[in-house]
């Protein structure tokens, strides 16, 4: 076989996504595939943020080209652009987001916000640019977790209000806005308005994902998120405990009511180990979440130990993901972030854009 475009790509074909799970070129990936003489260059654009594994996909792919006869030298540059996706039907997009990831729960105390945070900054380590909505009106516990408690919210207008930023991210909550012993004495409807008001009049900034930290269970604010928000997908956090996922699965079942698709479920506590003498033991069951999403035929994105390392660095204002960037919690994280993201690329693009707008005049 000559070396030309044709034998380039064939080869490429031949090279899997480690994190897709499909080939290069069945992922529309591949660009500007040039040949010329002996050298190949081309350029890989990845569907989801991955900062992390560009250089690993970029010496995977280079080794595999380099070993095509003829093959002198291979140049490859891997990037990463996230666009937006479809949502519920005759929801707009939000101005300023991309996509929007809620993550969810049908319990409280399961760890939910915990993994939100830790979410939002592992995508934003993978290189996205991340937005946080506290959506808990009545416990919001954002603040402490990125340590800005004490900060409050501007504008530059009047009408709309700057969201406040920590370790690179973008965040909202109501705790910006009230005293922390202030506790809200609010009925639904009130909440509601309030929650639209922090997700509709904040000048969130050229997102590619907004992380809503949704409140536990199956009420007003879940039902307006999921009704009226355009909600890419949703995550579902539970622990393995029977009666956890009690809840979650009526959580997984809202969001199929009104068209949120599942990106899959993240299963906290899963695993004690001992640190004084490594004993491992499931003290919340085995293996709950896995079963239930064999149950409802969705992804399993990840299990996170009883640790707690997660909790004294949530709970001291420097989550996980940035306390300890390299090591092996932060790790996990950052797979299910990858996860996340690979489930929303893998969905089909939003193209109300591309739709003209139409007036009609009398003439």
């Amino acid at each position: 076989m000559s070396l030309d475009q044709q034998a380039v790509t064939e080869v490429l074909k031949q090279v899997i996504d480690p994190n897709t799970g499909k080939d290069f070129v069945a992922g529309r990936g591949i660009r500007n595939l040039t040949v010329e003489g002996g050298t190949v260059r081309f350029e890989v654009e990845l569907g989801y943020p991955a900062k992390s594994q560009h250089e690993p996909i970029r010496a995977l792919l280079a080794d595999a080209v380099s070993k095509l006869a003829g093959v002198e030298r291979v140049e490859v540059k891997v990037s990463s652009k996230v666009v937006a996706h479809a949502v519920q039907q005759g929801v707009k997009l939000l101005p300023g987001v991309r996509n929007i990831i809620a993550v969810a729960s049908g319990k409280g105390g399961v760890g939910k916000s915990t993994t939100a945070v830790n979410l939002a900054l592992a995508l934003s380590a993978e290189g996205a640019r991340v937005g946080l909505l506290d959506a808990d009106i009545y416990g919001p516990s954002q603040p402490q977790m990125l340590g800005i408690g004490d900060q409050r919210p501007v504008s530059d207008d009047g009408k709309t209000m700057i969201p406040l930023e920590a370790f690179g991210i973008q965040a909202m909550s109501i705790g910006f806005l009230i005293d922390p012993d202030t506790p809200m004495v609010w009925r639904g409807p009130m909440a509601t308005q309030a929650l639209n008001q922090m997700l509709k009049d904040t000048a969130w900034n050229d997102l590619d994902y907004l992380v809503i930290d949704m409140p536990p269970g199956t009420g007003d604010i879940q039902l307006t998120l999921s009704q009226s928000v355009p909600v890419t997908g949703a995550v579902i956090v539970t622990t393995p405990q029977d009666i956890a996922l009690l809840d979650a699965r009526k959580g997984v079942k809202m969001f199929e009511k009104v068209g949120v698709p599942i990106l899959g479920v993240v299963e906290n506590m899963s695993i004690h180990i001992c640190s004084k003498c490594g004993h491992e033991e499931h003290i919340f069951g085995q293996g709950g979440g896995e079963k239930m999403c064999a149950d409802f035929s969705i992804p399993f994105l990840g299990a996170l130990p009883l640790d707690i390392q997660i909790r004294t660095e949530a709970d001291g204002g420097t989550p996980t993901v940035v306390a300890d960037p390299d090591g092996r919690i932060a790790s996990i994280y950052k797979q299910i972030a990858r996860k996340v993201a690979v489930r929303i690329a893998e969905r089909s693009k939003d193209m109300t854009h591309k739709f003209p707008n139409i007036v009609i005049k009398n003439t």
